[in-house]
This record gives C-alpha cells, structure tokens and sequence, in this order.
C-alpha cells in the first residue's frame, strides 16, 4: 500500500541558513501532506520546496504538526488559505494555542522580545473546522500510505512523533533531538517552560520499542543509526540534568550556567569532528541561556514536589 509513498526534506532556509528547520514532504497516489510548517518566516521557502517536488498547494490533504512551537507550526494559520484541502492535526493539548495562538505568542515574546518578527513572522489561528486533534496512537492516511501517531512528551506535554511503518522512518520532531547533517552530536532540546526528563526518558523507550530504521528530527534531516542516536541523546539528558542540579546547589547564577554548559557542549561538539562554525549553527536551533532555563525551571519544580 505505502510502497509507492515518497519522503523528501524541504529546507526551510531558517534566517537564511541550510539545513537549521525541515519540513517532511510525504508523495503518493496522487495526495501529499507536510509533517511541520515552520515558521512563517520560511513560508515561501516551504511553498517553493513543494514546487520544486511538483506538488501543487491544493495536493496537500494533510499537515501534522508535532507540536506548536514556532519553529515548528508557527505558519499554520497562514498556510490555511495557501493549502486550500489541507486538514492540521495537533496533539489535544496543543489544539487550543493554534485555535487561539495569543498566549503562545505571549509566552514566545517573554522569550525571544524584539525578535519575534524577525525570526517568526505573523502568528495567525487556524480555524477549528479545518483541525483535527490527537492524543497518540490513531492512524492517518496519508500520501496512499499510513501514519502513526505517538505520544512523546518530554520537550513538551503536547509532542506528537509520527511512524511511517514502511519505509521505518519516524517524524521525531524535537523528541529525538538536535542533530545537524554530517554531525554525529546529539544536543537536547530543552527550552522552558514543558521540560520533563522523566516524561522525555519513557519517550525514548517508546521510540526504541517503535524500532524505527531512520529518525528525522525537524533539527535536521534523517538518519539511520537510531539506537546510537537515542543513547547518545539519553545519556546527555542525564548529563546536562545532574550539572546544571549541582551548579543550582552550589547557588551559580542562570548566565553562570549557560556560560559553562555552552563551553562544556561545544568542546564534546568539536570533539565529535564539528567545525567552530557548527557550533553556531547548533546555537541557531536551540541556544544554551534558552535550554538552561528549561532545566532549571524542570529541577525547580521537582523540588517543589518533594
């Protein structure tokens, strides 16, 4: 059935740079969908990758989103109109931030301040007659072949991953990580405020369960060692988690912190055969003072619990 289903990469150029967001197009029978939109920022980026798969705008019946953070959904209202037969899905959770995008947009802006803009565009809502929510674990058809939806929280409470199960390729979003083509590095993606490692370690056990052939995380592309991937990816979660607790205890400051992380993180970056100029594109995807706070915002709360 899915035989025929075709998965290219479309780069989406994020602040004129390659290979920093995907967006997944899946071909087949006639249909396409697009796993993550991007920001708005990379719309015509996105819109000229279908065409140059011969993919007209009203082919494309489906978009999933794996979670609505900017980089990954921020053009869905904008795409409403381009894709005229396109059906959104989203995780439940996340189902009521694209209908009404406003406190996402609120809570980004405490982030990324002057710089929304620049770096994600116009956030616009996305009607709920043309969304359908998801909670794991249904089927999609898509392209003439079958999705999987899987619920992944860790980077989020509302992270959704995709399984092609013909061809094994799994639509990781940002559950599997950061890694850049031609790197070997796997860097957490752990920005505030949905961090939880617990949440993340059951993810990867799912996802290790799914034994997916390729994972292809929206920080970017696809790639075929997964067990590596995955375990290189857990055992700096826990890494990262036991530092920035320790500097906590001994009272270092958030910009502390980042500062040591970064050093810490780009030297193992350069020791895997990274160039200096890796480093910086590794920053563009998910910067040190922005996974920082995740964490500590993460061991906070666990401490309330205790």
């Amino acid at each position: 059935m899915g035989a025929q289903m075709k998965i290219e990469t479309i780069d989406l150029g994020f602040m004129g740079t390659e290979e920093i967001i995907a967006s997944f197009l899946l071909v087949g029978e006639g249909s396409a969908a697009i796993v993550e939109t991007g920001p708005t920022t990379c719309m015509e980026n996105l819109m000229r990758g279908l065409e140059g798969h011969g993919v007209a705008p009203e082919d494309v019946a489906q978009v999933l989103l794996t979670h609505v953070h900017l980089d990954h959904a921020g053009a869905s209202g904008n795409l409403v109109e381009v894709l005229p037969n396109a059906t959104f899905y989203v995780h439940e959770v996340g189902r009521p931030h694209v209908v009404d995008p406003s406190k996402l947009v609120k809570s980004a802006t405490r982030i990324y301040g002057e710089r929304m803009e620049e770096l994600w565009g116009e956030i616009r809502p996305v009607p709920e007659d043309r969304l359908v929510s998801l909670s794991g674990g249904e089927e999609i058809e898509v392209a003439g072949g079958l999705l999987t939806a899987h619920y992944t929280p860790g980077h989020a409470y509302h992270h959704l991953a995709f399984h092609e199960p013909d061809s094994g390729a799994l639509f990781a979003g940002d559950v599997a990580g950061i890694r850049l083509p031609g790197q070997s590095y796997v860097r957490p993606p752990t920005p505030p405020p949905e961090v939880d490692i617990e949440a993340w370690r059951r993810s990867i056990g799912e996802i290790r369960e799914l034994a997916p052939t390729s994972i292809c995380p929206t920080h970017f592309g696809r790639f075929e060692d997964v067990e590596r991937h995955l375990s290189e990816l857990e055992q700096r979660l826990e890494h990262w988690l036991l530092f920035v607790e320790e500097r906590m205890d001994e009272g270092a400051s958030r910009d502390e912190i980042s500062f040591e992380l970064e050093n810490m993180g780009d030297e193992e970056l350069l020791r895997e055969g990274a160039s200096p100029g890796d480093t910086d594109r590794y920053s563009l995807s998910g910067n040190y003072e922005m996974l920082v706070a995740g964490i500590m915002r993460y061991v906070q709360r666990q401490q309330e619990k205790k």
